[in-house]
């Protein structure tokens, strides 16, 4: 039995957007025996870390550490809902691992939408200040037992590909543990493990699956946890054509998750296979989300030329899912990128309040014949 012919998403999470209270609820609902508080946000919401299996081989991850990034959170529900239709795979794979899973670090950031958190701080470049309440809970949850991996959970925007052709679906990464790239053994443990999920997936989603710049961040999580000692790899969600609410994605994220758990119980810190990892292309950013060709602007001189779009993701308070919104990212001559979507404005006329479309603005255009 393969996970991903009987992979079911949480029915009571359909949306890409997940409230925390929501969340709170479902998991004291469900999985009280499993979870505890661990600290408080900024604003003192709670944060839960829920512990599940008996294995000697420990394993710690979260997810929203970036609030606006739910397809770790949905892909731990998802994977439950999966496992407790095959008992046989569960009791495999918890048999031989312990996960400590940190739901939501940042709910004040997710409850907004945004990417930090309530005092304005990434958590994710927090490491050594510790200016955010979060990141010490983290942190503590790190130095409280032995872990032989972490999982560091996160999306990536629109604009990658693997090829210049194909969204990168999912990227990851085994970080560096200094400036120089070195190739460590603990690099090396990681790698095994994503040239196993790459492995498993690549089939699914054939040229969906990229790599992630391995420069080095001073500040950032991952990279100081595996120079700690601790090996650390990246997940990154992305783009999945035309399914903005990513739940291509979030199908295929918690696929490779229940592999890395899968390939983490078999390698058991091994790293037989590592040199595959390099075979998975390196993420280019080469896409906006709409480019509009050849626009003829309403000028006394003849001004024809592209106009890039990106989407915004805004929560309004009150409604169930994030919306979309456009935003002018770029005018000119846009040839060295391509659009998701890409319309030929030739022989149309350009309607707008101004004579040029305004960067940074929300679009206030139209395209008529």
């Amino acid at each position: 039995m393969n996970f991903e012919q009987i992979y079911s998403p949480n029915a009571n999470f359909p949306h890409r957007y997940i409230s925390p209270e929501k969340l709170f609820s479902y998991l004291h609902r469900n999985l009280s025996d499993s979870i505890q508080q661990i600290g408080k946000s900024y604003l003192g919401k709670p944060i839960y870390k829920m512990t599940v299996g008996t294995g000697d081989i420990n394993v710690l991850a979260w997810s929203q550490m970036h609030g606006n990034e739910s397809n770790a959170t949905h892909a731990m529900l998802d994977l439950l809902a999966t496992l407790d239709k095959a008992p046989g795979l569960k009791e495999d794979l918890f048999g031989e691992i312990t996960l400590d899973f940190i739901f939501m670090l940042n709910p004040d950031g997710s409850e907004k939408w945004t990417r930090l958190n309530a005092a304005e701080i990434d958590l994710n470049r927090d490491f050594h200040n510790e200016a955010s309440t979060e990141i010490k809970f983290l942190k503590d949850a790190a130095a409280s037992r032995k872990y032989e991996y972490a999982l560091n959970l996160h999306e990536q925007r629109t604009i990658f590909t693997t090829d210049g052709i194909h969204p990168a679906t999912l990227s990851f990464l085994a970080p560096s543990e200094n400036v120089e790239r070195t190739v460590t053994e603990n690099r090396k443990k990681c790698m095994a493990v994503i040239a196993n999920i790459y492995h498993h997936l690549k089939q699914l989603i054939p040229n969906q699956i990229g790599r992630y710049s391995d420069e080095f961040y001073p500040t950032s999580t991952g990279d100081n946890f595996i120079k700690a000692g601790m090996p650390t790899i990246l997940f990154e969600g992305g783009h999945f054509a035309e399914d903005y609410t990513r739940k291509g994605t979030r199908r295929y994220y918690t696929i490779a998750l229940y592999y890395a758990l899968k390939s983490i119980a078999e390698l058991n810190s091994a790293t037989t296979g590592w040199e595959a990892y390099l075979e998975i292309p390196e993420n280019r950013e080469t896409h906006y989300d709409i480019i509009y060709r050849n626009v003829k602007l309403n000028t006394e001189h003849e001004c024809i030329l592209d106009v890039a779009v990106q989407y915004r993701e805004i929560f309004e308070e009150g409604k169930d899912e994030i919306s979309f919104v456009p935003f002018v990212v770029e005018v000119g001559d846009v040839k060295h990128k391509k659009g998701w979507k890409e319309i030929d404005c030739t022989g149309k006329i350009f309607i707008c309040p101004n004579k040029y479309p305004k960067l940074d603005a929300e679009v206030d255009f139209t395209i008529e014949d």
